[in-house]
């Protein structure tokens, strides 16, 4: 339920909601946000959804003008709050994400983007999953699906075909970070981070095929942004980038040979691969057959982004974010493992 009598959040702070609510799902809900704009609609009549089925924190760092109309809209329905100054870290994401882990009142939460929109069955299965593991990847699908979202199914289809996808939403059990001291935020690929540093914890984690979760499909110019990004990721897991790498030179050898039949047997083979993670655990449902249709594009658009990747590596040391360099796209595993041992009995 809600508060008639919550007086909505300063623009400085917020206000908490009062603690003798209780709410059908005893965990916390938390989203980190930071937009140009005032949030939409959709994003307001979801929180109005939200609110009153569990604590829901937003940890918001959008401007002074942005931040007051979110308050004045929806912020009296959540504790509405800025990010914490102690917390800062090169990733504005994970800054707003270990505030909201302080702030949260449960050992169960929910940290999701803000183009993610659990439904009622998806979000109690993803909460009641934190009862026997650390940590919960669900899976997202695009919905509505623009081209270019059909296109990024693509890649969606072929993790689920090698292992399972990554998210805009994990769930995580806040005692194991609190333990950790948090996770690195001055690195790239922020929830890769969270997830081997509960792993490395010791934190058990499960990934869900078929735990549906929507997100809302990028705008184009944001797509585009992230094509070059998305690839440099991968620089954390050096096997995946060495074959990313390898799709250019493979493919150019191949057409300066002529042999035009390799490429058809080779885009045959993504199509394949990418319409077996389609049909994984009832994807049919929800990924469109345009995802592996074009998942070949992803496959090429992905081997010319990783030279450009590489090149910003050696060029710049890092790639572009947020007006800065970031270098790390996450920490290496063996890293965490040294940081997080524990003596065996």
């Amino acid at each position: 339920m809600t508060n008639a009598s919550q007086a909505p959040p300063s623009a400085r702070g917020g206000a908490a909601a009062p603690s003798h609510v209780r709410r059908a799902i005893q965990a916390t809900y938390l989203l980190p946000l930071k937009v140009g704009q005032p949030a939409g609609a959709d994003l307001g009549e979801y929180i109005r959804w939200l609110a009153p089925r569990m604590e829901t924190i937003v940890v918001d760092n959008s401007d002074d003008r942005v931040f007051a109309e979110h308050a004045r809209t929806w912020g009296s329905l959540v504790r509405h709050v800025r990010p914490d100054p102690a917390r800062a870290c090169a990733n504005g994401k994970v800054h707003n994400v270990l505030t909201g882990l302080a702030l949260a009142s449960h050992d169960r939460v929910v940290i999701a983007d803000d183009d993610v929109r659990y439904d009622d069955e998806s979000l109690v299965r993803t909460v009641a999953l934190l009862d026997d593991h650390d940590l919960v990847r669900p899976q997202n699908y695009f919905d509505p699906v623009p081209w270019h979202a059909a296109w990024d199914t693509g890649r969606t289809l072929l993790n689920r075909a090698i292992a399972a996808d990554y998210p805009g939403t994990l769930a995580v059990r806040a005692q194991v970070l609190r333990r950790t001291g948090g996770y690195d935020g001055n690195v790239l690929f922020e929830n890769l981070e969270l997830m081997r540093t509960v792993e490395a914890a010791g934190g058990r984690s499960v990934a869900p095929l078929d735990l549906y979760v929507r997100r809302l499909p990028p705008t184009f110019r944001h797509f585009r942004g992230q094509r070059v990004r998305q690839a440099y990721d991968e620089i954390a897991r050096p096997a995946r980038m060495a074959a990313e790498l390898s799709v250019l030179p493979l493919a150019g050898a191949a057409m300066a040979r002529g042999r035009w039949g390799w490429l058809v047997a080779g885009a045959t083979a993504v199509v394949g691969t990418a319409e077996i993670g389609r049909r994984r655990a009832g994807g049919t449902r929800v990924f469109p057959v345009a995802g592996s249709a074009m998942a070949p594009l992803w496959v090429a658009e992905r081997g010319v982004c990783s030279w450009l990747a590489l090149t910003y590596r050696i060029l710049r040391g890092g790639v572009p974010y947020a007006g800065g360099v970031l270098r790390r796209p996450a920490t290496p595993v063996k890293e965490l493992r040294r940081r997080f041992a524990t003596p065996q009995n």
